[in-house]
């Protein structure tokens, strides 16, 4: 598991900005939720004690995971760059043809996606299709409800 992740600038500050919180403010409480847990005696009966064990297993867990994506991390930074085609970090109109409406996507990272915010990740068929494309290219994309075509009417790096 070496290969690097693609990263947008504004993740890779969100999950040091995790991280930092996992590890100065919910491993040092759930470290002394532990020792309360504790001090009341029997820990074979102790459901405090069992749920704090768990929630440090969680905390310790996520902390070796976005360790892990930070260290693998290849941060994507478009500033400066000229606009002429669909990158990684990309914001995207596009046209629907069928359904005669313009959908904006930004292509990002998996963990990343979030289709409610427009988010779509680079491996998600869609993201696929339009990497690489320029501005008012026609893109044919299979997709589960069957093949859309879009036309792509705006490229914005953000």
């Amino acid at each position: 598991m070496s290969h690097t992740i693609p990263l947008t600038k504004e993740s890779y500050e969100a999950l040091q900005e995790e991280l930092k919180r996992l590890i100065r403010e919910e491993r040092p409480k759930v470290i002394q939720d532990i020792a309360e847990a504790r001090a009341h005696g029997d820990l074979s009966e102790n459901a405090e004690y069992d749920a704090a064990k768990n929630r440090q297993g969680f905390i310790e867990g996520r902390i070796q995971e976005i360790n892990g994506k930070l260290a693998r991390a290849h941060v994507v930074d478009l500033t400066g760059m000229k606009p002429d085609k669909v990158v990684f970090g990309a914001t995207v109109t596009l046209y629907d043809t069928a359904s005669e409406e313009e959908v904006t996507y930004r292509i990002v990272g998996e963990d990343e996606a979030d289709i409610k915010l427009g988010k779509i990740s680079c491996t998600s068929p869609v993201g696929k299709a339009l990497i690489g494309h320029k501005l008012d290219d026609s893109v044919r994309v299979t997709v589960p409800s069957g093949t859309k075509e879009y036309e792509i009417i705006e490229i914005k790096y953000e």
